[in-house]
């Protein structure tokens, strides 16, 4: 592991998606920005899909431009506005919710598509507003061109079959939503004559990229994933919808560990003298939700819930700080 001349270890923070369970996320990214110069590491990058892209982008952006308040503000905003407050909202929450509850339990339920529903343009728009308010992505494109912390937002291009990332001021409201547009739940979303999934289907989160051109000094010495979906689970899924969830686990969790793959891959050529001082060895940490959350709580949009994960999240990172702090020594 290399570090500045200072200290300072530079950290890629690459973020997985997992719907509402990526509140825990933000708890993650809040304290470790809060503890990032009493712990001698700097961001010089974030990534991230679906809810994943949600937080990478919060913080990204809070970040530059204001700082780790800044960024904190930013991330807890966003999840406030994303959560459901008033009464209609906490009762269709509750429906959803409800309805996702009884399908895990094996009882049929009839699926419809998004196409055919017309309020599916009002979830749409409800999630673009609610990162708009807080990201002002005009000046975001402003700040990225002179700024040395990157952004990457994965997503699914749906008629291509193909991974597709957008970067720093490539990445707007509509590509966040198309990292996050759940095909059950959302209407593909077009940008530039091109239509996205969510970035589950893609690279969970995007890894790789970390790695492209620039200066050797600015590439992370270390990067840490925050991981929302379980490695093992203790019981066998039997209803349609568990299975159908642990499916996406499984699935998200593969492009997860073949980006780690490609890490420790260049990490072993790099051993063997057989790559340029373009590169540098990485550290690849894994701060991991645990436990087991059911799958209908993907969908769970409560605010007092949205508050657990996110103080979760927060108690995970500070342990996290802590062992890794203790291996150092």
């Amino acid at each position: 592991m290399s570090t500045d001349t200072d200290g300072t270890t530079h950290v890629a923070i690459a973020c997985q998606g997992g719907g509402s369970h990526t509140a825990f996320t933000a708890g993650v990214l809040g304290r470790l920005l809060r503890e990032r110069e009493d712990r001698a590491f700097e961001p010089v990058a974030f990534s991230g899909t679906s809810g994943g892209a949600v937080c990478a982008t919060a913080a990204w952006y809070g970040l530059l431009e204001g700082g780790t308040e800044r960024a904190v503000e930013t991330l807890e905003g966003v999840w406030r506005d994303l959560s459901a407050r008033s009464a209609v909202d906490r009762m269709t929450n509750e429906w959803a919710v409800r309805l996702a509850a009884v399908a895990e339990r094996g009882w049929p339920v009839p699926g419809v598509s998004p196409y055919d529903v017309p309020f599916t343009s009002a979830g749409r728009d409800r999630f673009l507003e609610a990162i708009e308010a807080h990201v002002d992505f005009e000046r975001a494109s402003d700040l990225a061109a002179d700024a040395d912390l990157d952004l990457i937002v994965g997503a699914a291009d749906v008629t291509e079959g193909e991974f597709a990332t957008f970067r720093n001021a490539g990445v707007t409201a509509e590509s966040v939503l198309a990292s996050a547009a759940i095909p059950t739940l959302f209407e593909a979303v077009e940008i530039d004559d091109h239509w996205y999934w969510d970035g589950l289907f893609s690279q969970n989160p995007p890894i790789r990229e970390f790695l492209e051109p620039r200066e050797l000094e600015a590439k992370p010495d270390e990067i840490w994933i925050v991981q929302i979906n379980p490695k093992r689970r203790d019981d066998v899924p039997e209803s349609l919808e568990e299975i159908a969830d642990r499916r996406n686990e499984l699935a998200g969790n593969l492009s997860l560990y073949q980006e780690v793959d490609f890490i420790e891959q260049v990490n072993d050529w790099l051993d063997e003298g057989a790559l340029s001082e373009e590169y540098k060895p990485i550290d690849v940490e894994f701060i991991e939700m645990g436990g087991e959350l059911s799958t209908s709580s993907k969908l769970d949009r409560d605010p007092e819930f949205i508050d657990r994960l996110m103080q979760r999240g927060a108690r995970r990172a500070e342990r996290f700080l802590e062992e890794r702090s203790e291996r150092r020594e």
